[in-house]
């Protein structure tokens, strides 16, 4: 974010540089270099280097070396517990099995429709499709394909050990 961009004042006056490191790294797409948090976080490069470091300490993030270059991404095992976290917080065990339910559904929606039984199967046929707007709505429901099924797995965790990470006191009787 460029320091005259809408709202940049804004965030640094009530946001904290480390806050601010952490929420650009969090939000990327792809692995970014400390420079580039920096400039996007709107801090000077040894102070993202210094929370990009406490942040990897705290195994928030991992570090990914490229050519030589390190790159900061959310750790995976991070992001898992928090989504189960968040889960947690808002479906109680019979709600986490209906939550299974519904996206076991979306899955199979997806089988019916395009006579498939995979994201990758799906893939092959965007690459068979003629025409542009069908390749691209294949495309678009195998990555959304490959999301369900990934927030299926951590449904599946979550339910299957509701009683040893849940809050609900009922399920540690």
């Amino acid at each position: 974010m460029a320091e005259d961009a809408p709202g940049a004042k804004a965030w640094k006056e009530h946001t904290s540089a480390f806050d601010r490191v952490r929420s650009v790294v969090e939000t990327a797409s792809q692995p970014r270099s400390a420079s580039e948090i920096a400039n996007e976080a709107l801090v000077a490069e040894n102070t993202a280097r210094t929370h990009l470091n406490r942040l990897t300490d705290m195994h928030v993030l991992v570090e990914l070396d490229r050519d030589g270059t390190t790159l900061y991404t959310p750790d995976p095992l991070y992001q898992r517990a928090q989504t189960i976290r968040e889960l947690l917080d808002e479906y109680d065990h019979e709600g986490l099995i209906e939550l299974k339910e519904d996206l076991l559904e979306q899955i199979e929606a997806w089988e019916r429709s395009f006579h498939v039984t995979s994201p990758e199967g799906l893939r092959e046929r965007a690459a068979q499709a003629d025409q542009v707007d069908q390749t691209k709505e294949i495309r678009t429901a195998a990555s959304d394909w490959e999301l369900v099924v990934h927030r299926l797995s951590i449904v599946e965790d979550a339910i299957k050990n509701y009683a040893t990470y849940s809050r609900d006191t009922r399920a540690l009787a």
